[in-house]
């Protein structure tokens, strides 16, 4: 099956012959203010320097262009949106499930893998399933629920109380800020 990605949205930038306003504030390629210009003077100036006269900001009165290399500008947008993109961190939450009725071994194991995942700045939520008659006995997974609370205390915050749903009980973890 192939996995589609959601489309960019394409932002359309006004160059050239395309601008429809009377003046413009113009700005030549190496930043400095040429001032506020007819529409005509500033497309002869780009044409003149062989470059395109490029909308900047639209919704200035009167709209900011710029005279530049327009290839060089979608370049350097799209590498700034890249950049942006490399900066911004998705909102992970891993979950680690146990049942009620877990060996002591196995819960350090999930403990010590929710520890690694709360070090490397995600949320973890730890769930408790019950099955069947289990159900009547929630306060054993609380219990469990209430001392991985507090093996975690050194690197995690809980971010609510223990939370029962159905046949489960959980509790989500975050990580604690480091100074």
């Amino acid at each position: 099956m192939r996995k589609f990605k959601p489309r960019e949205k394409k932002t359309f930038v006004r160059k050239n012959e395309y601008i429809r306003v009377p003046e413009v504030r113009l700005v030549d390629s190496d930043g400095t203010m040429l001032g506020i210009k007819p529409i005509q003077e500033a497309l002869d100036l780009a044409k003149e320097r062989e470059l395109e006269l490029v909308e900047i900001s639209p919704t200035a009165k009167p709209p900011v262009c710029k005279i530049l290399d327009y290839s060089k500008f979608l370049y350097e947008q799209s590498k700034k949106k890249k950049e942006a993109k490399k900066k911004q961190k998705a909102n992970v939450l891993k979950e680690v499930r146990l049942k009620s009725r877990i060996a002591s071994h196995d819960l350090e194991t999930k403990v010590k893998h929710a520890e690694e995942f709360l070090k490397k700045d995600e949320k973890v939520k730890i769930t408790v399933v019950f099955f069947g008659r289990e159900n009547k006995h929630k306060d054993l997974g609380r219990e469990m629920l209430t001392k991985i609370q507090e093996r975690l205390s050194e690197v995690a915050t809980s971010e609510d109380r223990i939370q029962s749903l159905g046949n489960r009980i959980s509790l989500t973890f975050s990580p604690k800020k480091t100074q």
